[in-house]
């Protein structure tokens, strides 16, 4: 069956011809060389369109061990450009990708097996060294802090038991044991952690769990982003690819998985206890401490002969696991205040991204609104999901929500905080520090802003468009270092009232040599000096 939709390795091919792959092929330390490595790109200064995703396919351990299986970082989303990659797009495309998946989910196809089953391991192959979790390349992720390597990129695939409705959720997990990893749903609303609650409460002894490493990329793009419970994220990713995703039965649990993956981990969580799990370094900045988790009992291994592992770049934003998250979810959240509230003037929704990992600032952009439309929309995001919108801006059409220049700008000249400024209580702190069990200090609360003009405003203050874009030429004429224009890089009218036909005129005089002109009818109309 032909299928449109790339698997990994067709992936990291696209990658490669489009220069946006690094292979490494020297030696790099899984635990103490290959994250911070990688790491560099997002904290050493480099632009967003350097970024790119690491191929290591000469990788070893503090213990000396040689892994034959090469790790891919930064693979799915290290940047807008390898995300769109992954979709066969470019990155002015991606939103529209993911408005016709919402739009137009597509059911997934079963198959009879795919090449993530070409090597099938079970239990008597997990004993001794090198057995089970202990062959498999899992990089430690924040070295210096984290307790063990992690499973990042993994998603795990569990079922409602009530209804059968699967989710294709994303942990972290924890290696313990060659056989056993820790299973972090990380808060009650995960969809994953309501099915386990389902299963703990009808007193099964275990839940069937599944996780896949190295899916399509387009099952990977689904798997992170934020849908309604009951929603089966593999039709969200038939609908970005715009077919149905190849599935196949697991060996030795009731599930499904990408006929194309890598590796799939099969096994079953425990409903009969809880164990430590972390320290972990998180992607809102700080280490989290530890927290009590489910437990994930390996049963098999399937892969194919020659995988590839994928590790998530997370911690500190902006990060492979930033990136991955804001390309989708800002298409979804512009969606629901434009069609599931009708706010049809909002242009754009932006996430902030560096340091604050996306969730706590939010800009939602306006063309030319109505004052109840930009409450309506700013409570909507406050409203939308429970960890979001700690501070959220309204800003104009003009003003560019990815400068926070831009923003300021806005804040000091169009808002007035006696009128302006919302603040919303008994809101929930959601993901990050204060790690505390006291009430009070779990709550949170919104600052909303309504930094959109009402009334009027003289132009701006710059060389309007033709003129600075006649400049730009003489710039790359003369040699001097490339650009990247900032907005607002040239002068325009914001309000017409405020820029009146004679002024216009006086403007055109200026730069054809005729201000004299109005120097002189300046001069036949004196006023004057009073008092």
């Amino acid at each position: 069956m032909s299928k449109g939709y790339r698997d990994l390795r067709e992936h990291v091919g696209v990658l490669r011809e489009r220069g946006l792959l690094i292979e490494v092929d020297r030696p790099v330390d899984k635990d103490t060389e290959m994250h911070p490595l990688v790491r560099w790109q997002y904290r050493g200064g480099l632009p967003e369109q350097q970024w790119k995703a690491f191929l290591f396919t000469n990788v070893v351990d503090p213990r000396g061990r040689r892994y034959a299986n090469p790790v891919l970082i930064g693979g799915l989303a290290a940047s807008p450009a390898v995300y769109a990659a992954g979709l066969g797009c470019e990155v002015d495309e991606v939103g529209a990708r993911w408005e016709r998946a919402f739009a137009a989910p597509i059911d997934p196809v079963l198959v009879d097996s795919g090449p993530g089953q070409e090597v099938v391991l079970g239990p008597s192959d997990f004993e001794g060294e090198g057995g089970g979790f202990d062959g498999i390349p899992i990089p430690v992720s924040t070295p210096g802090f984290d307790a063990a390597p992690f499973l990042t990129s993994a998603h795990a695939i569990t079922k409602d038991p009530e209804t059968g409705i699967r989710n294709v959720g994303h942990y972290r997990g924890q290696i313990k044991s060659p056989t056993t990893c820790g299973v972090m749903f990380s808060a009650s609303y995960k969809h994953g952690y309501m099915h386990f609650r389902k299963y703990v409460e009808s007193g099964a002894e275990y839940m069937d769990l599944a996780w896949v490493i190295g899916a399509p990329p387009v099952v990977a793009y689904a798997a992170v982003q934020k849908v309604g419970y009951g929603v089966d994220e593999y039709t969200l990713a038939g609908g970005l690819a715009g077919e149905p995703i190849e599935l196949m039965r697991c060996k030795t649990v009731d599930l499904e998985v990408p006929a194309g993956a890598e590796i799939i981990l099969e096994g079953r969580v425990r409903t009969d206890r809880l164990e430590q799990e972390g320290p972990f370094g998180e992607s809102h900045g700080y280490v989290h401490p530890r927290s009590l988790s489910p437990m994930f009992e390996l049963t098999a291994i399937t892969h194919r002969r020659d995988y590839i592992w994928t590790s998530f770049i997370s911690q500190v934003t902006p990060s492979e696991s930033s990136v991955i998250k804001r390309v989708g979810f800002e298409p979804m959240l512009k969606g629901f205040l434009r069609d599931t509230l009708g706010v049809t003037g909002v242009t754009d929704v932006v996430m902030h991204e560096p340091l604050t990992n996306l969730r706590k600032v939010i800009f939602v952009q306006f063309d030319n609104p109505k004052e109840t439309e930009v409450w309506r929309a700013l409570k909507g995001v406050a409203a939308f999901r429970a960890e979001i919108g700690k501070i959220v801006i309204a800003v104009d059409r003009d003003i560019d929500p990815r400068s926070l220049d831009a923003v300021w700008w806005a804040l000091a000249y169009r808002s007035r905080p006696h009128k302006d400024v919302q603040i919303i209580r008994g809101q929930y702190k959601g993901h990050g520090p204060p790690f505390v069990s006291d009430p009070e200090a779990v709550e949170d609360s919104n600052l909303l802003i309504n930094a959109t003009l009402r009334g009027t405003l003289p132009p701006i203050s710059l060389p309007t468009k033709p003129y600075m874009e006649h400049a730009r030429e003489l710039w790359d004429e003369l040699g001097l270092p490339a650009l990247t224009p900032q907005a607002p890089w040239h002068g325009y009218v914001i309000t017409p009232e405020e820029w009146p036909e004679e002024l216009e005129a006086e403007a055109q005089m200026a730069v054809t040599g005729r201000y004299y002109e109005t120097g002189a009818k300046h001069a036949a109309e004196p006023r004057p000096i009073e008092g």
